[in-house]
């Protein structure tokens, strides 16, 4: 795995976040990982915080992660997670610098992106902003074809882009956690994914990286579900 870093003694790092957010857990885990030390604030995002004049200078499409190292700003997750691996970690395990392998984990986090985390975020924004008591019919099956398709590439290596995690899996994991809240990963369907994540789960920087903030969302969804 990764081994701390030796260069955060000091550092200018600063992350805009809110706990329950998939994508800002990704970047905890990165950065976690990589035992970076790192200033967090966080961002009030049903008090429209993110909307405010301080917040939209820094970013202007209002979105969190976003991550302030010194003069220099980068907002989503899949950028800042190769950004701080760029720059910060010992080794490029987490990010692998050969092209092919590179390249693996790109198509990967593109896949989370534009597959895993589309659908999740559609099924939990119906519930969180819109009011909706249960997830559609039509919701379900697009998360479960997900899962049908991350258990396939699953088939392929234990981790999600080889033999080592990967920001890969930081992003896919935070993602599936999530829907999973609504949409339950059964192990008898998807044994590979079940098996994924509880390899994920042992890793030292899960809990304060994923759970924490996963426990946070499971609360918040179903408080929602039971006061709409």
């Amino acid at each position: 795995m990764v081994s701390s870093c030796s260069v955060c003694v000091k550092m200018t790092l600063t992350l805009y976040y809110i706990e329950a957010s998939p994508p800002v857990r990704t970047t905890l885990m990165a950065i976690k990982a990589l035992g970076l030390q790192v200033e967090t604030k966080r961002v009030d995002l049903p008090g429209g915080e993110h909307l405010k004049p301080e917040y939209l200078k820094i970013n202007p499409l209002h979105t969190v992660p976003t991550l302030v190292d010194g003069d220099f700003i980068v907002w989503d997750s899949h950028a800042i997670n190769c950004y701080l691996v760029d720059k910060y970690a010992k080794d490029d395990s987490l990010y692998p610098k050969d092209l092919q392998k590179r390249a693996i984990v790109n198509q990967r986090l593109f896949f989370e992106c534009e597959v895993l985390f589309n659908q999740s975020f559609t099924v939990l924004a119906a519930i969180l902003r819109h009011g909706a008591k249960s997830v559609t019919k039509e919701h379900e099956d697009k998360v479960l074809s997900g899962y049908e398709s991350l258990e396939k590439l699953l088939k392929l290596s234990p981790f999600l882009a080889g033999n080592s995690v990967t920001i890969a899996d930081f992003s896919a994991v935070t993602t599936v956690t999530s829907s999973s809240i609504l949409i339950p990963i059964v192990a008898s369907k998807f044994p590979k994914i079940a098996a994924w994540i509880k390899k994920m789960e042992t890793l030292p920087y899960y809990k304060e990286g994923n759970q924490e903030g996963l426990d946070i969302l499971d609360k918040y969804v179903k408080d929602k579900i039971a006061s709409n």
